[in-house]
């Protein structure tokens, strides 16, 4: 298809053409065009379809203030829904289809709802398919879901990577238009670091798309020169294709970074988007403005768009809508819309002027005091109704409308920390206020100054402020600098269908509507109407609801005032938010530092939390995971076993006030412990409940090793971190997470000793006598390493845990493994960890499920009487402490065949099986090699009371019944005397 509309000049390469798609028609384009500006030229003006009527819509704007023109970009595994034609670069072999349509774009079904607006109006869903209820989810809600929406998802795995990244500066400018360009001149040719954003892929911002002069030269040369004196600075980075989406604490700024959507797929291995966070010492918002539209009836017709966005086609894109076009204004920039559209050989039927004193042109014809009030074609504009001064009524023949009611500031980086703007009379248009966020300055039009030389001046004088710099200012181009007043004019009178949110259907008539039945709080207006609550937000509607809420309510329009703006400034993907973090990535994999020498050796793995932890080593022939878990309990029992216990958290705590600290932290006795030892601890949280237990190693005097159970290691953490900064801010001592700084190894059974004699320098005694049970201390092994030894016992068996610095892990867990040959050493995962932790009668997650006290887990006598510690007051509520209370026992099946089950229920022998007669539950379960049956910990009310009491474990929803046991929870070595050999 030939490029029927495009014009002569602009800023696209000729020398090349670009073959695109829409709708799966062939047309073809230029370097240069967005996709927007390629449909025009080659006379394409129906775009889309609006949300609620189906109405159609064309291109209204040449930004990301797009509301109309929104497509479905690419195909397959790559479409990308609701993307904005006016901000998608052009390249060779895209394909876009329209959306929100069916089956055809010219032919939509649901546009049958246009002819039923009068019982779809503002806030129809609040009233209606309120009765029969039954009808809601079988009927009204599948036809609601089926009507609304824009775009469809692919529903594939979007091939393409995203990803985030960290950037520093001392200014950071948002918006590369004339003030941002000055600005950064200014910052970077006195040696700032400046970082230069603009969401355009061309730099100089609204200079692109005028015919103004700079220094009596075309604006495009000024643009040039300045960028390529910019990109020769090593200390300015300019960041086109860049939209900088929020403005966050601390100046930092999220930027979003477009790397590979102008491309039909992103470079392999390169991201298509980058989400920035920028850290700025000063921040400049340079954003410019947006035209506003006037409302009048039928104005969202293919072909009505803005004037601004007329001449940013004609002039920077050479594309036009049409060859006959009318301009409808209140202001001298339609005016210069339409001679810059002369100027390219556009016929200008005329240009409505609502203003009796509009300046006249001798190229074409001025309407002073005129009104366009009704539009004509049913899938673009073929005629404008147009309203004389004198009352009469004149048809113009147009293929397009440029409209023009002014310019509002882009504020809304000023108020994304709650900043509110200011009423400016001269533009009638909101400007930012004084409340900005910390270290944001505003220049250019987006403060107000409308004017080329004012936005040159006032970038130049902003980055001069910002920085505080003494060098001499720089020469400020010459350029235009006329004076800009904006008399308001928001809607035609006397209109029934004026469109003023064109995405979401809102209309003047909704506006009066909302103010009618009582949602006059511009918040209430905003939800019961919708108005910009689309995808653009309201950068081009919510100008003209608030001027009409304010009219009908008698007020002015800062008395109404404005909603808040939130980020993100423009629509964001959600895989952009997530960059890498999916699939496998979804969260960080940590390994421990035995992981690859246990990969070597066949280890199968878990994820606990963020760990990837060896679950069981299986040896050849064995074929089953009870096999290898079963070896591996028995060949630890029997003589020395080796498990990675890296992932438990472990906390250096230091300060002279370190024990006193600790002693307040657990609910049990810390400020005697000697130097050299260990204790066990029971943390409990402020409410009473048992949060978490470990170990407290004392080092010495002022120097205290905490290790936490590996799910609650961070929690346990930023509990002790509170009570440090909050409860008490002047004890002298220091938290820091050591967990990932020291390689931890539990070696455990009747052979431990004499293999860790093997590895630890002789010249430390870790017999019996020399390092008892509950002994710690700084050893060296192997010849001058050093190391922590801990004789500490998950196991029940005579066990230490031996800990180096993480970068010796890997080589201290093959040395063990080589020492321990003559002991038949086996390595052990966590299913033989936990199934001796359960055969001892440790308590673990399972028990320390965030219901349960110490009282519960047997440990009540720990609750030290004699201090005060977070959570001992509250443990000795009543409801915690009743006589009948659940107590931490062993399960044991009388049938040794039966399977005792995690989670099932304890039933007297006889009796009811529901939930007023139930007598507690199993936590943990497991096969014990030791004694060759399952066995289980568990809660039963009064349980300590209860050791031999037959009982019924019953599960319903498994259909499980099996006779038990109570036993004590301690299955081996009751006594404690294998741990203390």
């Amino acid at each position: 298809m030939t490029q029927a509309n495009r014009l002569n000049g602009g800023q696209i390469d000729r020398t090349s053409t670009l073959n695109f798609k829409f709708d799966s028609r062939n047309f073809t384009a230029h370097p240069g065009d967005t996709l927007a500006s390629a449909l025009l030229a080659n006379g394409v003006r129906l775009i889309g379809r609006s949300f609620k009527y189906h109405r159609p819509r064309g291109i209204l704007s040449a930004g990301s203030e797009e509301p109309n023109a929104l497509v479905e970009l690419r195909t397959g595994n790559r479409k990308e829904p609701n993307t904005r034609a006016t901000t998608i670069e052009m390249f060779d072999g895209l394909e876009a289809h329209s959306q929100n349509r069916w089956p055809s774009l010219r032919f939509d079904a649901m546009a049958i709802n246009d002819r039923f607006s009068n019982f779809l109006t503002a806030g129809f869903y609040y009233k209606t398919f309120m009765w029969p209820a039954a009808f809601w989810e079988k009927l009204y809600e599948p036809v609601i879901r089926r009507a609304a929406g824009l775009g469809t998802m692919s529903m594939q795995e979007d091939p393409d990577e995203y990803d985030k990244g960290f950037r520093h500066c001392d200014l950071l400018i948002i918006g590369a238009g004339p003030a941002g360009l000055m600005a950064a001149l200014t910052a970077g040719r006195a040696g700032s670091d400046v970082i230069l954003a603009d969401e355009d892929f061309a730099l100089g911002g609204r200079l692109n798309s005028e015919t103004y002069s700079l220094n009596d030269d075309i604006a495009a040369n000024w643009i040039t020169q300045t960028v390529a004196e910019l990109s020769a600075m090593p200390n300015v980075r300019l960041m086109p294709r860049t939209t900088v989406i929020g403005a966050f604490d601390h100046g930092i700024y999220g930027a979003v970074e477009r790397k590979g959507d102008h491309l039909s797929a992103p470079s392999e291995g390169k991201p298509r988007q980058i989400l920035w966070r920028i850290y700025s010492g000063r921040a400049l918002l340079c954003a410019g403005a947006t035209e506003r539209p006037i409302a009048f009836e039928n104005n969202d017709r293919p072909g009505i768009m803005l004037a601004g966005a007329l001449r940013s086609y004609a002039n920077r894109f050479a594309a036009t809508p049409a060859q006959r076009v009318a301009i409808f204004t209140n202001n001298d920039d339609g005016h210069r819309t339409a001679a810059d559209l002369h100027a390219k050989g556009v016929k200008i039927a005329a240009v409505v002027d609502v203003r009796p004193e509009a300046p006249l042109n001798g190229d074409y014809e001025v309407l002073r005091g005129a009104e366009v009030i009704d539009t004509k074609g049913r899938l673009g504009l073929t005629f404008a109704e147009v309203k004389l001064a004198d009352g009469s009524n004149r048809t113009l023949d147009v293929g397009a409308l440029g409209i023009s009611g002014g310019w509002n500031p882009n504020v809304h980086l000023t108020c994304h920390q709650r900043g509110r703007p200011v009423w400016n009379e001269t533009l009638s248009a909101f400007v930012p206020g004084d409340t900005l966020p910390p270290g944001l300055t505003v220049a250019g039009a987006a403060n107000g100054i409308m004017s080329t030389h004012g936005a040159l001046k006032s970038g130049a004088e902003a980055a001069t402020h910002a920085l505080d710099l003494k060098s001499d200012a720089i020469a400020i181009p010459t350029a235009e600098d006329a004076p800009v007043a904006q008399t308001p004019f928001w809607y035609v009178q006397g209109c029934s269908r004026a469109w003023l949110d064109q995405q979401n259907d809102v209309t003047v008539k909704d506006v009066k509507l909302s103010h009618q039945e009582g949602f006059q709080s511009v918040e209430h207006l905003k939800r019961y109407t919708t108005l910009g609550m689309a995808t653009d937000q309201g950068k081009t509607s919510n100008m003209g609801g608030l001027a009409i809420m304010a009219e009908i309510a008698g007020k002015s329009i800062p008395q109404v005032g404005t909603t808040i703006y939130r980020p993100p400034y423009t629509p964001v993907p959600i895989a952009t938010f997530a960059g890498r973090m999916r699939g496998k990535e979804f969260h960080p994999t940590r390994l421990t530092p035995s992981h690859h020498w246990a990969k070597e050796r066949g280890a199968v793995f878990v994820e606990v939390g963020n760990w990837l932890r060896a679950q069981w080593f299986p040896l050849p022939g064995e074929t089953h995971w009870r096999q290898s878990v079963d070896r591996e309990v028995r060949q630890t029992r029997a003589s020395v076993g080796v498990c990675d216990c890296t992932t438990l958290g472990k906390i250096d705590v230091q300060g002279t006030d370190a024990a006193d600290f600790l002693n307040r932290i657990y609910c049990n006795g810390f400020a005697k412990l000697a130097v050299g030892k260990t204790r066990y601890g029971l943390m409990l949280r402020e409410d009473g409940i048992a949060m978490d237990d470990g170990t407290a190693a004392r080092l010495a005097e002022d120097h205290f090793v905490v290790t936490t159970t590996t799910a609650n290691a961070v929690k346990v953490y930023q509990h002790m971190e509170f009570i440090r900064q909050c409860l008490f801010p002047d004890m002298d001592v220091q938290l820091i997470s050591t967990t990932e700084a020291w390689a931890q190894y539990a070696v455990a059974g009747p052979n431990s000793r004499k293999l860790l004699q093997k590895i630890v320098d002789p010249e430390f005694d870790i017999s019996n006598d020399g390092f008892p049970f509950m002994a710690c201390g700084n050893i060296t092994v192997c010849g001058g390493l050093r190391a922590r030894l801990f004789r500490i016992s998950f196991s029940g068996e005579l066990a230490f845990e031996i800990a180096v610095p993480s970068r010796y892990g890997d080589a201290l867990m093959r040395r063990l493994m080589v020492e321990g040959e003559e002991f038949n050493v086996v390595p052990y995962g966590t299913e033989a960890l936990g199934v001796m932790r359960i055969e001892k009668g440790h308590a673990a997650g399972n028990e320390l499920n965030g219901t349960t006290t110490a009282l519960n887990l047997g440990m009540g006598r720990m609750v030290s009487k004699k201090k005060d510690s977070i959570g001992s007051v509250l443990s000795e509520r009543e409801g915690l402490n009743e006589a009948d209370a659940l107590n931490m026992v062993g399960v044991k099946p009388v049938n040794s065949a039966d399977k005792i089950t995690a989670g099932a229920h304890l039933m007297d022998a006889s009796g009811p099986v529901d939930a007023a007669h139930d007598q507690g539950y199993v936590t943990s379960a497991a096969f014990s090699p030791s004694l060759n049956c399952y066995i289980g910990l568990g809660y039963l009310k009064n349980g300590s009371d209860r050791h031999g009491e037959k009982m019924r474990l019953v599960s319903p929803l498994t259909d499980l019944t099996v006779e038990v046991e109570i036993v004590s929870s301690h299955f081996v070595d009751p006594e404690g005397e294998r741990l203390r050999a």
